[in-house]
């Protein structure tokens, strides 16, 4: 596991309201917990999170929901940062506080690329990039994937 569980969620939620968004639809707690096969009470305050820190938008109301602009350029690494820090970009592969380029822990060269390339692709990955592979059934987010209507 890399992300921890609150991120996992935050991801999947989020590129669940990023297509549901490219549909022209705002989308309610109960609607993401259910697409991403979440606990709605925790994706509830996930996606406070988000909206609070402008990842995504949210309107009251009976029209209202959780959306993300068509145009939007948060990517997969904003959302790490966002929900877990930067620990997945900067910590040492075995904990350790003190592992550094003077002082490298036993898989520090190794883990360093691994890190690097892991940032590399979440900073390059929009969110609304996975539009597309959602609505052609080519990825999923939910083991056994249902129609939500």
């Amino acid at each position: 596991m890399i992300f921890s569980k609150t991120c996992e969620y935050a991801i999947r939620a989020m590129i669940f309201i990023s297509q549901k968004s490219n549909e022209g639809l705002k989308v309610g707690v109960k609607e993401v917990a259910k697409g991403i096969d979440s606990p709605e009470h925790f994706i509830a305050k996930i996606l406070q999170d988000l909206s609070r820190k402008t990842l995504i938008r949210s309107f009251k109301g009976p029209n209202g929901g959780f959306f993300i602009d068509s145009d939007s350029s948060v990517t997969l690494a904003d959302v790490v940062r966002a929900i877990d820090g930067d620990k997945l970009f900067v910590n040492c592969g075995l904990g350790l506080g003190y592992c550094s380029e003077v002082h490298p822990c036993p898989i520090h060269s190794e883990f360093k690329k691994i890190r690097n390339d892991m940032s590399s692709m979440l900073t390059s990955s929009k969110i609304t990039d996975y539009n597309e592979l959602l609505k052609n059934k080519e990825a999923y987010l939910r083991l056994f994937p249902t129609k939500i209507c």
